[in-house]
């Protein structure tokens, strides 16, 4: 009798280590299941504080026959930057004020984060006009909703 009880507590140990194992095991799938599916939210853009969807959103600023790109690049909250994205020697060279433009314009556009109560350049005011239209334009893109 003595030999039929050693055998069934060696045989109690494996099914007790194997039980730990096995909760070990159900307790680390529970864990990376919560780690890497994606949390669902059902937060709006406007109850969560997100005004944008981050990214970068582009609009056209036509001149003459020329086709500017103006690129604004932005977080969830935060309008990050503004620049031509085609820009090159001779478009500079016949619209020397575009470059100066569009930089006055971010620069205002990056401190109040907001497209109202812009100052124009007092050199080119029609100038100013465009590049904040396309600015708001690649901006409608990228909001959230």
């Amino acid at each position: 009798m003595s030999s039929k009880t050693k055998i069934v507590v060696l045989h109690m140990k494996e099914i007790i280590y194997t039980a730990v194992f096995v909760l070990l095991g159900i307790l680390l799938i529970i864990l990376l299941a919560f780690m890497f599916f994606p949390k669902q939210k059902n937060n709006t853009g406007a109850d969560s504080g997100q005004r944008y969807v981050p990214g970068i959103y582009t609009s056209t600023v036509s001149l003459n026959n020329t086709n500017l790109e103006v690129e604004v690049v932005v977080d969830s909250s935060h309008i990050n930057a503004i620049r031509f994205s085609n820009l090159d020697e001779s478009v500079t060279t016949m619209y020397p004020l575009v470059q100066p433009t569009i930089e006055y314009i971010a620069e205002q556009i990056y401190d109040t984060q907001s497209l109202e109560n812009i100052a124009y350049s007092e050199d080119s005011p029609y100038t100013s006009q465009v590049i904040l239209n396309a600015i708001e334009d690649a901006l409608e893109k990228g909001k959230a909703e």
